[in-house]
């Protein structure tokens, strides 16, 4: 797969891909800083340290830009709906189990509970999700940003095979 069809992007179209990479704008800017981009590899990289540059309050940016896990938003991308596909197709029980962890996780930390959801059905997010409950806000915000570093690596994988395909078109 190429990179070349997201060099070949303005400043401001590469801008608006990437914020749905990773909702953090510090993120953006140092991936926009960061051009070109040799191949996928140099993308995932050039991601990473992207990443070990953000402050909390990049990554609070970041999280703020998800729905919450198991709501059934109308608002949600294509990516989100097919990311927590495991949730959506849960049971009421399970489904009301997790807005109620939601609320308490987002009391404590102060920011709603980011899960790398692909693959995961909801009973395993919500074990997860109180798993992570029992942490200590220190403890908390380096786990919930390597999940979003996991998003944001499925994400940029997928950027890259829609312009590699729309590229052969």
């Amino acid at each position: 797969m190429s990179v070349d069809p997201l060099n070949e992007l303005n400043e401001a179209e590469l801008a608006t891909k990437l914020l749905h990479c990773c909702g953090s704008r510090a993120w953006v800017e140092s991936m926009l800083r960061s051009r070109p981009y040799s191949t996928l590899d140099d993308l995932i990289a050039k991601a990473a340290a992207a990443d070990a540059s953000l402050t909390r309050t990049d990554w609070l940016g970041a999280f703020a830009a998800h729905p919450e896990i198991g709501t059934k938003s109308k608002g949600i991308s294509k990516w989100e709906a097919q990311e927590q596909k495991g949730a959506v197709d849960a049971n009421a029980s399970t489904l009301d189990l997790l807005a109620q962890g939601n609320q308490q996780y987002k009391s404590k930390f102060g920011y709603i509970y980011i899960v790398c959801a692909t693959g995961k059905s909801a009973d395993e997010m919500l074990h997860i999700l109180q798993r992570r409950l029992a942490h200590t806000a220190d403890e908390e915000l380096p786990i919930a940003a390597a999940e979003q570093s996991k998003i944001t690596r499925i994400r940029l994988n997928k950027l890259v095979q829609e312009y590699s395909s729309n590229s052969r078109l």
